[in-house]
């Protein structure tokens, strides 16, 4: 457990702007404690109240498509314009020893210098669609701290996406110029999420195949059903090195979110989101209790020797660790 929290001087000090309890905040959410959880609820439920006036825009994409130079550019061009940019990229965790690159502050080197920005590198961990158990929950903090823009970065490795778009007011798609064959390969589920299409590069040599990418994309977009009978997805080529179409970009941003507001979709997805995170922390919290049982503790070896022999099935196994739990819950 986290020393020494006190929850109303915390949350005080986070409503004041403070960036050190703003870090301790977001640490004492991320953690997985079970006493640090009690502590995080209620400075959620002190927060809560002057949290939701930002716009929050998922972006996701292929490993090496820019998703972080957008992002500092889009960053920087908010700051001009006089927002305040929270940046909450989510890096790939490892498998193997858990750990995570969490290098996008050095990928945002100009951004994360700017006062009035703040990025929150965190790992992934085990969760699917690139996106950090916790990150709505962060996604509030910042909020509450005056952040009236929130970038969400997900990893992008071919998990599903579907996450972000649960928590997001617009998702966008970053890709790679290509063509031809090369449309097979992005799944017809995340693009079907997307309300904006980028493709990025479209600069030197590689302007006319992003241009061309673009192109097809659009065409491809007319055969798939419409996640919103008010909008047409855009699909736009842009550099990110050179950034000259990131106004454009977020006239398009301003313009989409004042559409989804004034036909209601913008009030009705933000409470379809909240009904998905109840449950999703429903799942959350059981599974973390389930794993902390002692009386499961005590047969799980037995069980995993079992399964690892082939003496038990999978299946047999977890309903038995399952009955274990609901017999001394």
């Amino acid at each position: 457990m986290m020393p020494n929290i006190d929850v109303a001087s915390l949350s005080a000090a986070v409503l004041n702007g403070d960036r050190r309890a703003l870090g301790r905040a977001i640490t004492l959410i991320e953690s997985g404690r079970p006493g640090d959880r009690q502590l995080a609820r209620e400075l959620l439920d002190l927060l809560r109240p002057h949290a939701g006036d930002s716009i929050r825009i998922g972006v996701s994409g292929s490993p090496g498509a820019g998703k972080s130079t957008f992002i500092e550019s889009l960053g920087n061009h908010l700051i001009d314009q006089g927002h305040r940019v929270a940046v909450l990229a989510v890096d790939p965790s490892s498998t193997i020893s858990g750990g995570s690159i969490l290098g996008d502050k050095t990928r945002m080197e100009i951004l994360s210098r700017r006062t009035e920005a703040f990025i929150r590198p965190s790992p992934s961990g085990e969760t699917l669609g690139g996106v950090a158990r916790h990150t709505r929950e962060t996604m509030q903090i910042v909020e509450a701290a005056g952040f009236d823009a929130v970038l969400v970065e997900t990893v992008g490795v071919g998990q599903s996406e579907t996450e972000v778009s649960r928590m997001t007011d617009m998702f966008l798609l970053m890709l790679l110029p290509g063509g031809g064959d090369e449309l097979q390969g992005i799944k017809r589920g995340i693009v079907e999420l997307a309300d904006m299409v980028i493709v990025n590069k479209a600069d030197g040599d590689t302007k006319a195949p992003a241009q061309r990418t673009a192109a097809d994309y659009r065409n491809a977009l007319h055969l798939l059903h419409p996640r919103s009978a008010n909008w047409q997805v855009p699909v736009e080529s842009y550099s990110a090195i050179d950034g000259n179409r990131t106004p454009e970009i977020w006239n398009i941003i301003c313009r989409f979110r004042d559409t989804m507001a004034e036909s209601g979709e913008l009030s009705a997805q933000r409470a379809a989101q909240a009904r998905a995170w109840m449950w999703s922390e429903v799942t959350d919290t059981l599974v973390d209790m389930l794993k902390h049982d002692k009386t499961v503790k005590q047969q799980l070896k037995k069980l995993e020797k079992a399964v690892t022999a082939g003496e038990t099935s999978p299946v047999a196994a977890a309903q038995k660790l399952i009955d274990i739990f609901l017999e001394k819950n």
